[in-house]
């Protein structure tokens, strides 16, 4: 490979690592009284049991409030708010 086209390929390697880099920075999500917020991610097809264990553990052991719940393709979601322990 000559260096034109090795120059070439790291350009563009550097500009699909800097726009990945970009879309990969989301401000953290508070809830309305300032705590941070978690979104916890499981099955569908287990219910909500498995979220709501990984939403203790997430907690370490505290209690947590759902600021919201959803389901769509085939994964459930709850956005949780960890409670002062």
């Amino acid at each position: 490979m000559n260096l034109g086209k090795r120059t070439g390929v790291t350009v563009s390697l550097l500009a699909m690592v800097s726009a990945l880099t970009g879309c990969s920075s989301a401000p953290p999500l508070f809830s309305a009284d300032g705590r941070p917020t978690t979104l916890i991610q499981c099955p569908a097809y287990g219910g909500w049991t498995l979220c709501q264990q990984n939403a203790r553990a997430t907690c370490q052991g505290a209690s947590y409030d759902v600021l919201e719940q959803s389901t769509d393709n085939g994964q459930n979601g709850l956005l949780i708010a960890c409670k002062a322990q």
